[in-house]
């Protein structure tokens, strides 16, 4: 009797059934972008190795689930003009051509910072502050050479960024020592004349916090008052286990809403490690603390499951507000793409192990990830 031979049969059916089970799930796949679509854009921050394309993985999370992109470090000042004139696109070129590429909305981050920014721009070939005149030509030539070389490609700036400190002073910045508060309205100024069509924004963390809150209202009324353009607020969004409470971001948001500001969550992520409790901290990176073992709860990877549903939870409530003010939210954006990359790994306290964004360290969605999508279908 002549045998059978099975083997091709056999792979056939393999294949067949690997088809039934994985096309129409890959075909179906929803993703962050898709289930926010019409209530606001959905970003994350790349940083270079993600850029460059050295970094596949995290890319290829950005491509699928997310619809607009801000540069984690390129774009600052510090980066992209070492030396007085001395520009280096390489960097936030690829960057930007990225996200033209992939059809994203591309924000500038950013213009003008007392942190990251070149030691030269505010000093002489002596070392002594160079005048405010000085000072501020330098800034307008920053600005307009940036802004103007991606004129009508990058849609929206961070013009000026944490300029304000919680309790509603001017940080005493090298910008504010030598040129006043007018740094800030000339930086807006600089930014509108060189690309008039991209929006402008303001960017600051801790931004729910009533000092800061109503030093920004003010702000912003000026400006209006005195014919200065500006289009948005940025809420960083650094956020933790234990504050801000939902009710006090929210009175935030509507206090920049009714100023009628476009509302932005720009830097979101959600620590979920204890705090070092040595009083409120913020984002400001120049803050560090001593390692302790206590405060590094999970450097094994192990979160338990009853605390990473807390997170999930928190995050829920925070996405749930963010859909209430879909009508003033324009852009919610994650400060990176996956936990190994987040600069929460070693802030406030270098060597710490931490959870904060919506996919893991192997760029795997998280259980949120999933829930997020299924509570943007169900609210209308």
């Amino acid at each position: 009797m002549k045998k059978v031979k099975y083997k091709p049969l056999l792979l056939v059916l393999a294949a067949l059934q690997l088809i039934a089970c994985n096309g129409p799930q890959q075909a179906n796949k929803e993703t962050l972008k898709d289930a926010f679509a019409g209530k606001f854009y959905i970003g994350t921050a790349l940083n270079e190795w993600q850029i460059t394309g050295r970094d596949t993985a995290s890319l290829n999370v950005a491509k699928e689930h997310f619809n607009a992109i801000v540069a984690e470090n390129c774009m600052k000042s510090g980066e992209i003009q070492p030396e007085e004139g001395v520009f280096d696109f390489s960097l936030a070129d690829k960057f930007v051509d990225f996200g033209e590429q992939h059809n994203m909305f591309i924000t500038g981050h950013c213009l003008i910072w007392h942190s990251q920014a070149p030691r030269w721009f505010f000093t002489d070939s002596l070392g002594n502050d160079v005048t405010r005149e000085v000072l501020i030509g330098r800034m307008k030539t920053h600005i307009e050479t940036v802004v103007g070389r991606y004129k009508g490609r990058i849609k929206g700036w961070d013009v000026v960024n944490e300029a304000i400190i919680e309790d509603g002073s001017f940080r005493k910045s090298k910008f504010y020592q030598i040129v006043g508060e007018d740094f800030i309205k000339l930086a807006f100024q600089f930014a509108h004349e060189a690309d008039p069509d991209a929006e402008l924004y303001y960017n600051d963390y801790n931004e729910w916090y009533p000092g800061r809150r109503d030093a920004i209202v003010e702000m912003i009324r000026k400006f209006k008052a005195n014919g200065i353009r500006i289009d948005g607020i940025g809420m960083q969004g650094h956020i933790g286990m234990e504050g801000p409470s939902i009710e006090e971001y929210e009175e935030a948001i509507t206090a920049y809403a009714n100023e009628g500001m476009k509302v932005m969550v720009t830097e979101l992520d959600m620590s979920i490690l204890p705090k070092p409790r040595f009083g409120d901290i913020g984002a400001d990176i120049s803050t560090n603390f001593e390692y302790r073992k206590e405060i590094n709860p999970y450097e094994d990877g192990n979160v338990p499951q009853e605390k990473q549903d807390e997170w999930d939870s928190r995050m829920l409530d925070f996405f749930n507000l963010f859909l209430k003010h879909s009508d003033d939210i324009t852009r919610v954006t994650l400060w990176g793409v996956n936990d190994k990359t987040s600069w929460k790994n070693n802030f406030p306290v270098r060597g710490r192990t931490d959870y904060p964004l919506l996919f893991d360290r192997e760029n795997q969605p998280k259980s949120v990830v999933e829930k997020l999508i299924d509570l943007a279908k169900q609210t209308k």
